[in-house]
């Protein structure tokens, strides 16, 4: 558990409060964390799933299959298409 000192905005006290009340809780710091764990996952990055990882090399594996080469940079793309 990490400790912190904070300053909120009259807005910010008042959401607090009235979570703390919703949600029956003892204090602004459980709705702070009731605050959190409702919308904090909206501001992170999802995980990414193995299979998903999987999934996504088997495609790069047939495409790289199906056209026999990749191109590393758009540059090197440009170079195959004109010939240079």
């Amino acid at each position: 558990m990490v400790d912190a000192r904070v300053d909120l905005t009259k807005h910010t006290n008042r959401v607090l409060t009235v979570v703390k009340a919703k949600y029956d809780l003892k204090d602004k710091s459980q709705a702070i964390n009731k605050f959190v764990e409702m919308y904090g996952d909206n501001e992170l990055e999802p995980e990414v799933k193995e299979s998903y990882v999987k999934k996504l090399l088997e495609i790069e594996d047939a495409h790289f299959k199906k056209y026999g080469y990749r191109h590393r940079s758009v540059k090197e793309l440009r170079k195959e298409i004109e010939g240079e």
